[in-house]
């Protein structure tokens, strides 16, 4: 065992060993370097010094006009001259940075990289054993230390208590010294693997080429890489994977018919258009740490809404008694309008919700319960709960047409991704977002409106929840009821937790949401073809919902 420890240790490297290797590539490359950097300092240098003063002249307002333009028209005569000298030594400074990549590539694993790597295997094969030694040793204190404690008696008990816990702690203590000792030998090696692109980085000025910027990108994903982290950030999706795995085993074997098909690939994306809408409403609600239970009764209220205005005819119910007739409307224009009385309709009760959130602290759950009630109670009263049968066919034809056999209701629920998106990363408002969901307090000291944030988020929850109600009614050619989207807001909300968007508010991506709703939707397709009942189906939901938040809880616990 000590020789296999001094074989060891003598291939493990010291820090100076590690200089000396280093120093033959550093200073060939820092010669050539220095070459650059004199063909660099009239020419690219000066370019990069005088476009900074151009800019900063034109924002100088201690400046007349006419000074700012005389020393402007300077700089540029300047810039002119250095950009001359740029582009004459161009060859030179490429031949030289190529000579010294060459370099790099031909002596920089062989004569130091590869054998850092060693080094460190060596290192961490040394921690192991003296980990292993270390432990060994405290197993064997500990029990001769219970060998010598005997006795019934209570201060016995408590001896034999207080000699095990100094036993875990011991372990505990040998066990942390050895994570240090690991991460110590990581930090080591990537240190060696970084060395190359910084020099390669003063080299190129930072314009490194698809392979390095690659090469660097893998290697920072394996330094940062963590088992514990990925696997609660990714195992429920795992699982998922393995059950549509089994599935698509399992249904030819049943139902003697293939699963996944493009057929059911694109029924499966144009049931979950509609759907999309709905989770990217909800989602930015759980941004700030709150819910909606409404959602599913504003699909009633708005497929109502939709088939009334786009009714096949004369309607033939009525609200609040009085039978409506927009026949006398074109097509596109009553079209148009039940969009925008669904999303008037939605955005009322969302805002409504949003104020009581923001102005007295209330939690959606009860002022979104509230709404569910009041809407559910308004619409069934106002129609007796009577559906109103089919709209006009040529406006899904015009809506929602398929080329081919592609559903283009797809594209719709695509630009809503697009579009949220785009207001969650690259907005002022989904900035603030983040940070009201995060910590509103804090968000409100430094500076932002958290009333207006709120009412924001759930008033734009509602313009998703109207235009998602307005694409099903299309989807289905009207049968609008009060009853229509119950249960909606369950899947609405569970495909945000399942995407990953937590409940303790600030965190969550679309791309998440997407997953989410594209795993339920379809989940409940593929049941349904397998002939499982409904109530079953709501249990498998169940179990995917309750995983979903368990991980939820167990990544917010590791942070705190």
């Amino acid at each position: 065992m000590s020789q296999n420890n001094e074989k060891l240790q003598a291939g493990v490297l010291s820090v100076d060993q590690e200089e000396n290797l280093l120093k033959p590539i550093t200073d060939y490359v820092g010669e050539i370097q220095s070459k650059i950097d004199l063909l660099r300092k009239d020419g690219t240098d000066k370019t990069l010094e005088l476009l900074s003063t151009i800019q900063n002249t034109k924002s100088d307002k201690s400046l007349t006009k006419a000074e700012r333009e005389n020393r402007i028209l300077e700089a540029k005569k300047a810039l002119q001259i250095a950009q001359a000298k740029e582009k004459e030594n161009k060859p030179q400074v490429d031949e030289l940075i190529k000579q010294a990549v060459s370099y790099l590539n031909e002596h920089f694993d062989k004569d130091y990289y590869n054998k850092v790597v060693a080094s460190c295997a060596a290192e961490k094969e040394l921690a192991a054993k003296r980990y292993s030694e270390t432990a060994a040793e405290v197993k064997k204190v500990h029990a001769q230390n219970l060998s010598k404690l005997s006795g019934n008696d209570a201060d016995a008990k408590q001896e034999i208590k207080d000699e095990n816990y100094v036993f875990k702690n011991k372990l505990f203590d040998a066990k942390l010294t050895y994570q240090k000792d690991l991460q110590a030998i990581k930090d080591r090696k990537h240190e060696a693997f970084v060395q190359r692109y910084r020099l390669i980085d003063l080299l190129k000025m930072s314009k490194f080429s698809f392979t390095e910027n690659m090469a660097q990108r893998y290697e920072h994903y394996k330094y940062t890489f963590n088992r514990k982290e990925w696997l609660l950030r990714n195992g429920l999706y795992l699982v998922i994977i393995l059950v549509f795995i089994g599935l698509g085993i399992v249904t030819p074997l049943i139902k003697h018919t293939q699963l996944f098909t493009v057929n059911n690939i694109l029924n499966i994306l144009q049931q979950a258009s509609p759907r999309m809408f709905l989770a990217l409403g909800a989602a930015g609600l759980l941004m700030l740490a709150g819910t909606d239970l409404s959602i599913g009764r504003m699909i009633g209220m708005g497929m109502v809404a939709s088939t009334i205005i786009m009714h096949k005819g004369i309607n033939t119910g009525a609200v609040f008694g009085k039978v409506f007739d927009f026949t006398g409307l074109p097509i596109g224009v009553r079209a148009v309008f039940a969009l925008l009385v669904c999303i008037v309709l939605c955005t009322i009760f969302t805002s409504l919700a949003g104020f009581f959130k923001a102005k007295y602290k209330m939690h959606p759950f009860i002022s979104s319960m509230s709404n569910m009630l009041i809407i559910f109670g308004i619409v069934t009263y106002a129609t007796k709960g009577v559906s109103f049968g089919a709209i006009e066919n040529e406006i899904p034809a015009m809506i929602i047409p398929k080329i081919g056999n592609f559903p283009t209701i797809i594209l719709w629920a695509a630009a809503a991704v697009v579009i949220v998106w785009f207001i969650w990363n690259k907005t002022t408002f989904g900035k603030n977002l983040y940070a009201v969901g995060g910590n509103p307090e804090a968000a409100a000291v430094s500076g932002i409106d958290v009333f207006k944030v709120t009412i924001m988020a759930f008033a734009m929850a509602g313009v998703l929840y109207g235009f998602g109600a307005w694409l099903e009614c299309n989807r289905m050619v009207g049968s609008g009821s009060a009853a229509y989207g119950q249960g909606w807001d369950m899947d609405a909300i569970a495909a945000c937790v399942v995407g990953g968007v937590s409940f303790s508010g600030g965190i969550g991506k679309i791309s998440g949401v997407v997953v989410g709703v594209m795993i339920f939707t379809a989940l409940t397709y593929s049941l349904t073809i397998l002939g499982i009942d409904t109530n079953l189906q709501f249990v498998f939901e169940g179990i995917i919902i309750l995983a979903a938040v368990t991980l939820d809880c167990l990544k917010y616990v590791q942070k705190k």
